[in-house]
């Protein structure tokens, strides 16, 4: 080989090598361009030091754990059309796996007035559920399936530290559409809202994450994974079938109160709601008060009280005779209930709206006015089963 060509051989190598070991260069940035001359669409670009974000990571790793023992509940309630035949009706709804038992929490309008009651576990399987325990008032409800084997559950959480503006995740089968996940924040705290037979609910956790039906019965969680709630209602906009879909506004039954209900169960085997005894009162003020020689600022004016009851063993009384004032014939002769706790009563609903705070056993102060003076009597309030 002559000399020249051997010096340019040896230094065509050496560039080569320079340009490919100690150079920082990239050939593909100038071949590529000219590979998708022709195409209408790029590749992705990687960017430096890309991957999940921290949140992204959070909400994974969230619904892999809790979609598991995040269930779809159906349920079958036979009604009566317009030519009095019988027909089913079908309900969808939402629910979680408490303990490795097979223990399911939901709401109690998901299984309400059904006895045929399925669940579905993420893997598609179904089991016949029992209905165990319900608290209407609380729209509460626990199942239990027997599947033969250990599952999967979720591991409750504390709602008495929740704050407004952390961050909440569902789960749920809204539609239908089984192990949806959608994400927000708790947007406000101690909502209240009138439940689907008229009992108030309250004390609600107010959130922005998607709720929608199906969603019902299923688990509100906190950014460590715990469920905080129990989805149970949205306001909502009307849907093509009807239904209500999410603006951005729902409730969930905070779990503490859920938590009572099952340490209740687990320790008695029912789930019971306190028990007064006053089943009928009246709310009168102004002039039809004054017209009865009461206050005009008003109260609840005792109309019946059941025998035997812990109102009657406290020494409440109810009407002696009955009277026609303006429009209503009532009895009168009995207490008014001018405050209940210390709280003035001001609407129809005060007496309800106390004993839904209130738990069996708990004592219950309330302030009457009988002959022309006021006392306080104490009630140690009783407790009665619900029936399934």
């Amino acid at each position: 080989m002559r000399p020249r060509t051997l010096v340019l051989t040896l230094l065509l190598v050496a560039g080569f090598w320079l340009v490919t070991e100690r150079g920082n260069w990239n050939l593909r940035q100038f071949i590529q361009p000219l590979s998708q001359s022709g195409r209408l669409w790029s590749d992705p670009v990687t960017a430096h030091g890309s991957g999940f974000g921290a949140d992204e990571q959070n909400n994974i790793d969230i619904y892999k754990i809790n979609r598991l023992a995040t269930v779809n509940i159906t349920s079958i309630v036979y009604q009566r059309d317009f030519f009095f035949q019988v027909f089913p009706q079908k309900g969808i709804g939402s629910g979680f796996i408490i303990n490795e038992d097979g223990e399911i929490v939901t709401n109690n309008h998901v299984i309400s007035g059904s006895r045929n009651v399925t669940v579905t576990l993420s893997d598609k399987k179904p089991y016949p559920a029992t209905i165990i325990g319900i608290d209407r008032q609380s729209d509460f409800a626990i199942l239990r399936i027997h599947a033969g084997h250990k599952l999967p559950f979720v591991r409750l959480g504390n709602s008495d530290n929740l704050v407004v503006g952390q961050k909440v995740l569902a789960i749920g089968n809204p539609f239908g559409l089984e192990g949806t996940l959608t994400t927000g924040i708790v947007s406000s705290l101690g909502r209240s809202l009138q439940g689907e037979d008229g009992e108030p609910l309250e004390g609600l956790i107010q959130t922005d994450a998607a709720i929608n039906p199906g969603n019902s019965g299923g688990p509100l969680l906190d950014s460590s994974g715990n469920v905080i709630g129990i989805n149970t209602a949205i306001y909502g906009s009307q849907t093509a079938s009807g239904e209500a879909g999410s603006i951005g506004i729902g409730f969930a039954m905070p779990i503490n109160r859920a938590k009572e209900k099952l340490e209740e169960y687990q320790t008695t085997g029912r789930i019971s709601h306190p028990l007064l005894g006053v089943s009928q009162t009246l709310f009168v003020q102004g002039d039809l008060a004054e017209e009865l020689d009461m206050p005009a600022s008003g109260g609840l004016l005792i109309e019946a009280i059941d025998e035997g009851s812990p109102a009657a063993a406290a020494g409440l009384r109810g009407p002696n005779r009955m009277v026609r004032a303006g429009m209503y014939r009532l009895g009168i002769g009995g207490d008014l209930i001018v405050a209940i706790d210390g709280k003035p009563v001001t609407a129809q609903d005060a007496l309800r709206r106390a004993m839904n705070q209130k738990r069996p056993g708990e004592n219950m102060v309330l302030t009457i006015y009988r002959g022309n003076r006021t006392m306080k009597v104490t009630v140690a309030l009783g407790s009665a089963p619900e029936a399934l």
